[in-house]
C-alpha cells in the first residue's frame, strides 16, 4: 500500500528528512559538519553557493525548505550575505514544520555554530522520530523525469517505458512533470498539437524557441561528446528521444522552477531563463533539473540514462532507468529497473513500464532507490531570471 507523511498544507511526503540549509559558500561547511556530527541518516545538506541578491533563488528555496519530503529545517547563515534568511525561516514554520536559524557570525565562530545547529537537531528528531506513515493515494504523487548521459537506446527503451509511466499515472489522478526544453529541439509541433488549449500549444512550442536562441547564444546545443560516442548524431535525434518521456497524455501547462501545477495532469517544466543571458547554462547540470523539479512539488524523480550516471539527490529519491543494457551490465549497482532489456532480453516496452510503475510506487513507501542506498546526495540550485511569476496554463 502506498503510504507517506501528512503536511499541514495537505500534500503527502514520501520522506521525512531534517534539511540543514546553508545560505553562501561560506557557510556550507558549518552546515556539513552539523550534518556529519548528529549521527542521523535523515539529515541532507542543501545551499546556496553566491552571495549576490537573487529573487529566483529566495523562490525556489522557500519551495524547497516547505517541500513535502521535509520534515524540518535548520538555516545556516553567515551572517552578512544578501538572501533573507529570517524570512526563509519563517516560510517554513508558517508551514507548520520546525525550523530554527544559526548565524555563525552572532554564535562565534564554526565550533559555537556547530554545537548550536546539533542542538537544534537533536530537538527536531524527536519530532521527526514520532512521525508516523498514512495512507496515500496515487492521485497525492507528483512525479518529474529527466533524462542524462542519452544514447541511441534512450529513445527505444528508457523514454518510452517512462512515458508509459506517465500515461498510467495520469489517469491514475496524479501530477507528472517534464522539462528539459533545451532536448524539445524539433518537436515543438509534437507539443503544440498535445496542449490542453491552442494558447497553451503555441506557449510550448515557444518556449522550445527559446531554448534553441538561448543555447546559440551561448554557442552550443545541449548535447555532449558522451551523446555522440553512444551513438546520437544530432540535437534533433536526441530531442525525438528524450520526447518520448512525456508519454501521450494532454499537457496541462507551463510551470517554472518554484511553480506548483495549478491542478493534476501532465506539465512541462521551463528551465530556460528568459531574457539576455546571465549566468550562464540554462541547464547547469542534471543535478540542478532534479531540484528544479522538486522545487515543483516532486517528491520522486525518475532520471533514464543509456550512458550511465550516478547522481541522486539530497531531497528527492532518484529512481535509474536505464537505457543500454552494456551500462546496466557494468553498473546495475547504480541501477533500478534495466529498460535495456527490450533490446538485449527481448522484453517488452509494456512490461518494462509495469516493472516501473512498480518501482515508484515501493520507493514512494519507503523502499531506497539505488541512490539513496549508494549515498548520493547531490544539490546545485543555480542563478536564474524569469520574466513573469506564472506560467501558462488552464
Amino acid at each position: 500500500m502506498l503510504t507517506g507523511y501528512e503536511r499541514r498544507d495537505g500534500r503527502k511526503g514520501i520522506r521525512n528528512l531534517i534539511v540543514v540549509t546553508y545560505l553562501v559558500e561560506c557557510a556550507r561547511h558549518v552546515a556539513e559538519r552539523i550534518a556529519a556530527k548528529c549521527g542521523r541518516d535523515d539529515v541532507h545538506v542543501i545551499g546556496l553557493s553566491g552571495c549576490a541578491p537573487c529573487a529566483y533563488a529566495e523562490k525556489v528555496m522557500a519551495r524547497l525548505c516547505t517541500h513535502p519530503n521535509v520534515g524540518a529545517v535548520l538555516v545556516v547563515s553567515l551572517g552578512c550575505e544578501n538572501f533573507s534568511r529570517d524570512a526563509l525561516v519563517a516560510a517554513a514554520r508558517e508551514s507548520g514544520r520546525e525550523a530554527a536559524l544559526v548565524v555563525i557570525q552572532k554564535e562565534g565562530g564554526t565550533e559555537k555554530a556547530v554545537a548550536s545547529g546539533l542542538a537544534h537537531v537533536s530537538a527536531f528528531a524527536k519530532v521527526i522520530d514520532s512521525a508516523r506513515r498514512v495512507p496515500m493515494d496515487v492521485g497525492e504523487l507528483v512525479v518529474g523525469t529527466i533524462c542524462g548521459g542519452s544514447d541511441v537506446f534512450s529513445g527505444r527503451t528508457a523514454n518510452p517505458a517512462v512515458g508509459k509511466v506517465f500515461d498510467r499515472l495520469v489517469d491514475e489522478g496524479a501530477t507528472c512533470i517534464f522539462e528539459e526544453p533545451g532536448e524539445l529541439i524539433g518537436c515543438e509541433e509534437l507539443l503544440r498539437e498535445r496542449g490542453a488549449t491552442p494558447e497553451i500549444g503555441d506557449s510550448l512550442a515557444a518556449t522550445v524557441a527559446k531554448a534553441d536562441a538561448y543555447y546559440k547564444k551561448m554557442g552550443h546545443d545541449s548535447i555532449s561528446l558522451g551523446n555522440f560516442e553512444g551513438g546520437l548524431a544530432s540535437i534533433v535525434e536526441k530531442s525525438r528521444g528524450a520526447y518520448k518521456k512525456s508519454g501521450s497524455r494532454t499537457i496541462r501547462g507551463i510551470v517554472k522552477p518554484g511553480e506548483h501545477p495549478r491542478d493534476r495532469g501532465l506539465w512541462f517544466m521551463d528551465v530556460v531563463p528568459d531574457g539576455e543571458v546571465k549566468w550562464g547554462f540554462p541547464n547547469l547540470s542534471d543535478t540542478s533539473e532534479i531540484v528544479e523539479l522538486a522545487s515543483c512539488g516532486a517528491q520522486i524523480v525518475l532520471y533514464t540514462t543509456g550512458r550511465g550516471s550516478v547522481a541522486g539527490c539530497a531531497l528527492v529519491p532518484v529512481v535509474k532507468v536505464c537505457a543500454n543494457p552494456d551500462t546496466f551490465a557494468r553498473m546495475s549497482d547504480d541501477m533500478d529497473v534495466n529498460a535495456g532489456a527490450v533490446e538485449s532480453e527481448g522484453r517488452s516496452l509494456d512490461d518494462v513500464a509495469i516493472e516501473l510503475y512498480d518501482k515508484v510506487l515501493s520507493v514512494a513507501s519507503g523502499e531506497k532507490s539505488r541512490p539513496e542506498a549508494l549515498g548520493h546526495r547531490e544539490f546545485f540550485l543555480g542563478y536564474k531570471h524569469f520574466d513573469r511569476s506564472g506560467g501558462c496554463s488552464l
